[in-house]
């Protein structure tokens, strides 16, 4: 029996073309200016958001007997994820669903349970692009990384403590590219594990970014880039 939701672990457009590949050999749609087949991408993907997905999941396709949406999120609450269980476990007729996250480390065990796991092709992750403010909390010393944790954890609102929790998700990642780019993936596996079970926090509304980065911070090797 085909499957008819699935997660692909993959940065948005990488994850993005997977998902394509897959509706053109396994669907046989076409892609080109086919209003069946929806992409949407999110950096924080909400509980509003995943409302719009269902809204959309339940419209009937406007061609053929298939329909498609494709999520690509930089990260998503818990929350949002529980809000899509259900139409996980049972899309409409037809319709089948594909996640995209850059790592698999928040996903909820119930939301992984309902879906296949695409692999995608692995790409060298030497040349990964480390973000402008990932380079100054590496290149940073202590004063200076205590000054941008400091900003980073004293959001006045939501929206502004949304966009400092995308920050701290870059400077993450980036700690993780550079990383890569180093070479040195012996002496860099710890660190590497401890950013995948960082990340995974950061998909919590609830998570302590202060703790985060101060962890990060002392685990994190000198002249990593």
């Amino acid at each position: 029996m085909r499957h008819h939701a699935f997660v692909i672990e993959a940065e948005a457009e990488q994850g993005i073309a997977e998902a394509r590949a897959w509706v053109i050999k396994e669907l046989g749609m076409e892609l080109k200016a086919n209003p069946d087949i929806v992409v949407l991408r999110h950096g924080l993907f909400s509980v509003d958001d995943a409302r719009a997905v269902y809204n959309s999941a339940i419209q009937a396709p406007f061609r053929g007997e298939h329909k498609v949406l494709i999520i690509a999120a930089n990260r998503a609450y818990h929350e949002a994820q529980n809000a899509l269980l259900k139409l996980f476990e049972e899309p409409p007729k037809g319709t089948y669903l594909f996640f995209i996250l850059p790592s698999l480390g928040g996903l909820l065990p119930t939301l992984r349970s309902r879906v296949a796991i695409l692999v995608p092709e692995v790409k060298d992750k030497k040349g990964a692009t480390v973000p402008k403010i990932a380079e100054e909390f590496i290149k940073g010393n202590k004063v200076k990384r205590g000054a941008l944790i400091k900003r980073l954890t004293s959001g006045k609102d939501e929206k502004e403590r949304r966009a400092n929790r995308e920050e701290t998700i870059a400077i993450v990642n980036g700690v993780e590219a550079a990383a890569y780019r180093a070479g040195r993936l012996a002496s860099n596996r710890e660190l590497l594990k401890e950013i995948q079970s960082l990340r995974g926090y950061l998909h919590d509304r609830s998570a302590p970014v202060r703790m985060i980065l101060e962890h990060l911070s002392l685990v994190m090797p000198k002249n990593l880039l």
